[in-house]
């Protein structure tokens, strides 16, 4: 880490010795990307929230209504259930859906509305039975 600019000292020249001294040690050697231009995505319009976006989608994180967040959480919480290696892990993944599913229509947030009922566990597990018995 470096040091804080000295007071009464100019920005620029500050800068400057620090770049200098970094240089002198060889700290902007063999940086990954030398050489490369830097991403940028093809957009027409400036988009001043880009760095967030860029963010958000390297860390895998979504900013979405409740309810379709909840959607997106139900249909991946199905799946998971079809592949699970139990039936008690079935019950566990569909049930534990089903709950957050019925908060959400006893007290629905702002935002579009959620478009899904609880699943019906035992036809769950049956479609699961049908899928490990095809395997």
């Amino acid at each position: 880490m470096t040091e804080r600019k000295p007071p009464g000292v100019d920005f620029e020249s500050w800068v400057d010795r620090q770049i200098r001294e970094a240089e002198a040690r060889g700290e902007f050697e063999r940086l990954a990307g030398a050489g490369k231009p830097l991403a940028t995505e093809m957009e027409s319009t400036y988009d001043e929230l880009w760095w967030v976006k860029r963010k958000m989608a390297r860390e895998g994180f979504s900013v979405l209504p409740p309810a379709l967040a909840l959607r997106k959480e139900a249909e991946d919480a199905l799946e998971a259930a079809l592949k699970a290696p139990s039936e008690r892990v079935v019950r566990r993944i569909v049930e534990a859906v089903n709950v957050k599913i019925r908060d959400m229509l006893l007290k629905p947030p702002p935002g579009p509305p959620l478009g899904r009922k609880p699943y019906d566990v035992d036809e769950v597990v049956r479609q699961w039975r049908e899928r490990r018995a095809e395997r």
